[in-house]
């Protein structure tokens, strides 16, 4: 089965700069449920890797955070989509974990448990760190310009960038990488970035 690592806020669901704290503010992005519909019905594992720092900085419980997974998986569900795992840091910046993105310690996990190897693997994000993490295991960072992808897609642009964007497949949102990869475009646009 083929596998696609999707980060959670900013590419399912609307990001916010105060955190998703409740099952109310975990809002679906328009076409993100129907894409991992879509995803399902053509076989792919979708598996969830998202820093949820708001848990050390007291904005939420574990409990909380739990609530909010499992309704994003009952309304994945409700559309004909499944995700079936979620990883999540509840680490703060400062904690010095290797969980939180950009270190990669969630996909090592994801790897193993999944006993999936990486290399190539889809990894969609709209954040530099998501980019980062997938990028130090082999997979194919792939960014999103959804939550806060058009930000992240100016910052490569700057020389200290530690991503380059000639380097990085771009979507406008969840649905549009999942339309390309399901049409095949995904080897051309890779193809496309490399030249």
């Amino acid at each position: 089965m083929k596998t696609i690592i999707l980060d959670r806020d900013g590419v399912i669901n609307q990001d916010s700069d105060e955190f998703i704290k409740s099952v109310d503010e975990w809002i679906p992005l328009p076409g993100s449920l129907e894409a991992l519909a879509l995803l399902h019905r053509h076989h792919y594992r979708v598996v969830v890797i998202t820093n949820q720092s708001g848990v050390a900085r007291g904005l939420l419980s574990m409990s909380t955070l739990n609530d909010i997974h499992r309704h994003m998986l009952a309304e994945t569900r409700k559309k004909g989509g499944l995700i079936e795992a979620v990883f999540f840091c509840p680490h703060g910046p400062d904690d010095g974990c290797t969980c939180r993105k950009p270190a990669s310690g969630m996909f090592k996990d994801v790897a193993s448990r999944l006993k999936i190897e990486m290399n190539g693997v889809p990894a969609v994000g709209d954040s530099l760190r998501d980019l980062q993490a997938a990028q130090d295991v082999g997979a194919l960072p792939v960014l999103v310009k959804t939550g806060k992808g058009s930000l992240t897609a100016r910052a490569m642009k700057k020389k200290d960038s530690p991503i380059k964007a000639d380097n990085i497949i771009c979507f406008k949102d969840l649905a549009a990488f999942t339309d390309a990869l399901l049409a095949g475009e995904l080897d051309k646009s890779i193809r496309e970035s490399l030249s």
